[in-house]
């Protein structure tokens, strides 16, 4: 079964910087895309950015410009580069794939992102 595995979140200063990885087991047919979501405390779980298998790839407005989402081709695999974080970047972060757009099937554990100031 297919089952996300996150790794890189950590605790920065804010402006720094943060790569987060995930790696999905399973057949690359059987997962069309990949993103990473967010929750803040007493915040709404929010689509931070997915790409598709083919390279396709879509960002929150509120990310545009400092985060950069990556999927190396033919891989169950997807990073999302973080700079110039906000306190209000300060999150948990949780990978997914599916199979759909945006992708919503299979979840990471999640892996904490702290900004600081």
């Amino acid at each position: 079964q297919v089952q996300p595995v996150e790794s890189g979140g950590d605790l920065v200063q804010e402006g720094g910087s943060l790569r987060l990885s995930c790696a999905a087991s399973g057949s690359i047919f059987a997962i069309y895309a990949m993103g990473w979501y967010r929750q803040a405390p007493g915040k709404q779980r929010e689509l931070v950015a997915a790409i598709t298998r083919t390279g396709s790839t879509t960002y929150a407005d509120s990310v545009k410009g400092r985060f950069t989402i990556s999927r190396p081709a033919a891989k169950n695999t997807v990073y999302l580069q973080m700079n110039s974080l906000k306190l209000e970047d300060t999150a948990v972060y949780y990978c997914n794939a599916g199979h759909s757009w945006p992708p919503n099937d299979y979840w990471g554990q999640g892996t904490q992102v702290t900004v600081s100031s």
